[in-house]
């Protein structure tokens, strides 16, 4: 089937409607009126901020009550078509068409892969295995939220920020979080030791159960509820199970089309794929070797990818970028040094607070974690870090 051309330009077309597709909408339209704009979404297409749902069941909210916008009205403030409950089968970057469902072809003038991330799933055995539930979505939330009426308790997979998350959420609704992770102690890859640590009292102090050092490796009904084997050779019986072990960036479409890719799309500073006029943002981009799956980054690339779009060329820029944990039993900051960061933790901790900063082997603040009353400095000390991407 040939992809038919309008009269009018082709459009700027973004696959997947998340902070990310919908933010770069967002910062394109600040700048440009007139081109046409194609959001693609595999789900309603609805506006809602997904770092709220590890944080919901607090407040009580419903799958409905994050909704901030629905997709009718993010298509009208944005002059665009919103293609709901549509799926990309491919790209063919030579002719510069996507496959959607369905088989109809569209034409794209650039393409802004923002397709986010799948959750992580173990390879578990037992008859419960794939009653283990994520949430990563509205609808994931919707069924987790239907399924927690009249638990009691829950295990949660993995200690690492939205375990945590979950853990303390949990605690709101009377319910009993036990979590499982194979590290020593929570936000492992995140916080040096004595913050760790800290988190993992005061979580404990307010009702979380930990098991660390051990893996899960079955998940069998047990009546109503289920009942774990753990590597150590323990059981825990829970009445639901939430897989929360991390995510892999959604990269098999770019990959079939020939784009190249790690931990997520491979891009540069303009967010530029390894083919032409393909862009990749949030969860899904690896911009040089850096895939950040947090809200900061994301609203830095979508600022600079909305002006490229409308014709002012933009580098990205990493500036200091805090990431709030939202564990209000211990509430805790965190600005991770790079990956492959060389240096040592300078820890300081009373009663009342954590200041933890990374430093380098030349002295540079390269990173920070911040806790309790010490969450107050999380500004003046982002202006100390060195930038991960620097302005150009």
């Amino acid at each position: 089937m040939a992809a038919q051309r309008g009269a009018g330009p082709d459009p700027v077309v973004i696959v997947g409607s998340g902070l990310a597709g919908y933010n770069t909408a967002r910062e394109l339209r600040k700048l440009d009126k007139q081109t046409p704009l194609v959001i693609i979404s595999r789900d309603a297409g609805d506006f809602y901020s997904k770092p709220m749902l590890s944080n919901a069941l607090a407040g009580k909210k419903s799958a409905a009550d994050l909704v901030m916008k629905t997709a009718a009205t993010m298509a009208s403030e944005l002059a665009a078509t919103v293609m709901a409950t549509t799926e990309v089968s491919a790209i063919d970057t030579g002719s510069r068409t996507l496959t959607l469902s369905g088989g109809q072809l569209l034409v794209y003038r650039d393409l802004v892969l923002a397709l986010g991330a799948d959750p992580i799933r173990l390879p578990l055995q037992g008859d419960g295995a794939q009653d283990v539930l994520s949430v990563n979505d509205l609808q994931d939330y919707a069924r987790f939220a239907q399924a927690l009426e009249g638990a009691s308790n829950v295990a949660i997979l993995g200690a690492g920020l939205i375990g945590c998350e979950f853990a303390n959420d949990l605690l709101a609704r009377g319910i009993r979080p036990t979590v499982i992770d194979i590290a020593e102690r929570p936000l492992a890859r995140l916080l040096p030791q004595e913050a760790g640590e800290r988190l993992q009292r005061r979580l404990q102090d307010a009702g979380v159960l930990f098991c660390f050092g051990t893996g899960v490796a079955r998940v069998d009904r047990h009546g109503s509820a289920y009942r774990l084997q753990l590597d150590s050779g323990a059981t825990l019986d829970a009445d639901l199970v939430l897989s929360a072990i991390g995510l892999r960036p959604r990269t098999a479409l770019a990959q079939a089309a020939g784009l190249l890719v790690g931990r997520g799309v491979q891009v540069d500073r303009m967010l530029a794929a390894s083919q032409p006029h393909v862009y990749a943002v949030g969860d899904n981009a690896q911009v040089l070797g850096h895939n950040l799956p947090y809200v900061l980054p994301l609203m830095a690339q979508a600022r600079a990818l909305g002006a490229t779009l409308a014709g002012k060329p933009t580098a990205v820029n990493y500036p200091a970028m805090p990431v709030v944990v939202k564990t209000p039993a211990w509430p805790t900051v965190v600005c991770p040094p790079p990956l492959d960061a060389a240096g040592t933790w300078s820890v300081a901790q009373d009663d009342a607070h954590c200041s933890a900063q990374f430093l380098g082997d030349d002295g540079t603040v390269l990173g920070f974690a911040l806790q309790g009353t010490a969450t107050a400095q999380r500004q003046a000390l982002a202006t100390r870090v060195a930038p991960l991407l620097p302005v150009l």
